[in-house]
């Protein structure tokens, strides 16, 4: 069995237009960017603790990151809210082995 992934919204100011290029392009590996500096990714919680690393090795101490992990009662109900195609849920698909 998987390890349990969680929904997280992830939001950086980084002041740096190089150090922001390069966080940028990590970000993309974990997930889909949803605003100029927010993403939003699906990690483990292994996964979660190497991008922060990764992510860590880049910034600057002026810089600023953000890491919030959403309930699957949050995810489910920002389409509610907010306008239409603005947050479409994907559901994890489920394997039968």
């Amino acid at each position: 069995m998987g390890e349990i992934r969680n929904c997280y919204l992830i939001c950086y100011d980084i002041r740096d237009p190089k150090r922001w290029r390069k966080a940028y392009k990590l970000l993309q590996g974990y997930g889909e960017r949803i605003q100029y500096s927010i993403f939003r990714s699906r990690l483990s919680m292994r996964s979660r603790e190497k991008l922060r690393w990764e992510l860590e090795k880049i910034l600057a101490p002026e810089d600023s990151l953000l890491l919030i992990r959403l309930s699957h009662q949050c995810v489910v109900s920002i389409p509610l809210y907010n306008r239409p195609n603005a947050w479409t849920c994907e559901e994890e698909p489920y394997r039968i082995v």
